[in-house]
């Protein structure tokens, strides 16, 4: 099966291990992966800000990156469901509309392919401790996406799955969320951290980097012992 990586811009820029990650455990479920070097930003910054114009300029880009038949693998829930989800609202009625659609059905966030397109739910990961999960807002809200990565961390070897409390509740981050609300922010990232600590977890997982990014920062402030890990670097742990 031929699939498309989508690589977020926070991906790129701050953690591209993850996205290697992924392809390294696509291509164990056998995808053929390719990648467009000129693509660029989604346009989810600018939608969310209110500049609607320059982030349809953005868009139109992607959806030229991304044309043809493929499938489109992101490791970002929100960025996903930025385009499955809104990219129809800013080319409504347009000459690209059809072209928009199909490719809303084309585009998954990295555990929902594996699951529901590819049928695996066991790549031979390992990873020895207690972890707990963060459902991000896109990822459980955007793109619905609640017991896909579950089943993918049930089937690692040596790892400990426990829920905490208030586990659908938002991190903070929220992109410009977190700058123009920075108290807010800090408080809902404290209560989400101090949530997975109760847990006596080791890891904090999510599929979303920008969730992690976030929390990490809190964590890393406070020196507390639990680490952050992307879904992907799980997956392509042991092995």
């Amino acid at each position: 099966m031929n699939v498309q990586l989508f690589i977020p811009c926070f991906i790129d820029q701050l953690n591209p291990e993850t996205a290697f990650n992924m392809v390294k455990v696509l291509e164990k479920a056998g995808c053929t992966v390719g990648y467009n070097e000129s693509q660029t930003c989604c346009g989810q910054p600018a939608f969310n800000a209110g500049y609607w114009d320059e982030a349809k300029a953005v868009c139109s880009k992607f959806i030229k990156d991304f044309s043809g038949t493929d499938y489109i693998v992101g490791p970002s829930a929100s960025c996903v469901g930025f385009v499955r989800n809104y990219y129809t609202k800013l080319f409504d009625n347009s000459s690209v509309h059809n072209e928009v659609k199909d490719l809303g059905k084309r585009i998954f966030e990295f555990s929902e392919f594996l699951v529901n397109v590819l049928n695996v739910e066991n790549v031979g990961a390992s990873l020895n401790g207690k972890a707990t999960y963060h459902d991000s807002c896109a990822g459980l809200r955007e793109c619905k996406i609640k017991k896909e990565p579950r089943k993918l961390l049930a089937n690692v070897k040596g790892l400990e799955l426990v829920e905490m409390n208030d586990v659908e509740t938002c991190c903070g981050f929220g992109g410009t969320f977190a700058v123009k609300f920075e108290p807010i922010s800090i408080g809902m990232g404290e209560q989400k951290v101090e949530n997975a600590l109760a847990t006596g977890a080791e890891y904090l997982i999510s599929t979303d980097y920008s969730c992690l990014m976030h929390l990490q920062g809190y964590i890393g402030q406070k020196g507390y012992n639990l680490k952050t890990m992307h879904l992907a670097d799980v997956l392509a742990s042991g092995w």
